[in-house]
């Protein structure tokens, strides 16, 4: 039997099913029984990841763990979370619903460690990019990160792309931003927003990309087959 995956999402319905659809291509089966429980919360109406203090009572965090809390009720057994910048508040939703973790920001550092790189260029909020710039330092590699004005630049066109523009204008403009990361330096770039991959592949660079929601969904595959150890849960 596999364990039973509990997913919060919501900041992104169309990211949540593009990880579903990730998910499900993942999972060796022979018959539909082989496939991975899974119970979702995709609520768009949570509160707003990116602002800073949402973490606060009645905040993203306390949002967040309540909607974890609740996958634990239903039965869920380990946690994975379809959204970056979700897992500033990683601890408390773990510890809140004791849930183990299987944390996507590390799984797509650990995946840039893999290939060898020193500096990784990362695409996303700049909450996104706190936290990437903590994973990779863990792993003692560098962040690359578009200065100002062109992060305003991605702030700008992500705004428009969670809108619902993923026309092929869209995809050009956040595979530019990707490559200007290369140009300062990075070595590949991670997608460091959910949305991102409805517009950009690996197929639309000369330069290797990491999709963290791709790497999540493989991971979950694995420890929810026992094909490796399950996150130790923190305890709360």
């Amino acid at each position: 039997m596999s364990l039973t995956l509990g997913l919060l999402a919501g900041a992104s319905p169309a990211a949540a099913l593009k990880f579903l659809t990730e998910l499900q291509a993942s999972t060796p089966v022979n018959f539909d029984r082989d496939h991975i429980r899974v119970i979702a919360d995709i609520n768009p109406g949570a509160p707003d990841r990116d602002i800073p203090g949402a973490g606060g009572v009645g905040g993203a965090g306390a949002a967040l763990a309540e909607a974890a809390g609740a996958l634990r009720g239903a039965g869920a057994e380990v946690l994975a979370i379809v959204g970056n910048s979700a897992h500033a508040w990683g601890d408390l939703i773990q510890r809140a619903s004791g849930l183990p973790l299987i944390d996507m920001i590390q799984t797509a550092a650990s995946a840039a460690g893999e290939t060898g790189a020193r500096r990784v260029g990362v695409l996303g909020s700049r909450p996104a990019l706190r936290l990437y710039r903590e994973y990779l330092a863990a792993q003692s590699m560098g962040i690359v990160t578009l200065p100002a004005e062109r992060q305003q630049a991605f702030t700008e066109a992500f705004a428009e792309l969670k809108s619902g523009d993923t026309s092929g204008d869209m995809g050009r403009r956040m595979a530019e931003l990707s490559s200007e990361l290369i140009a300062d330096g990075a070595e590949l770039v991670i997608l460091g927003a959910a949305e991102l991959t409805m517009v950009l592949s690996e197929d639309d660079v000369l330069f290797g990309v990491i999709d963290p929601a791709e790497r999540l969904a493989r991971r979950c595959v694995s420890v929810c087959l026992g094909l490796e150890p399950t996150p130790v849960a923190l305890e709360g």
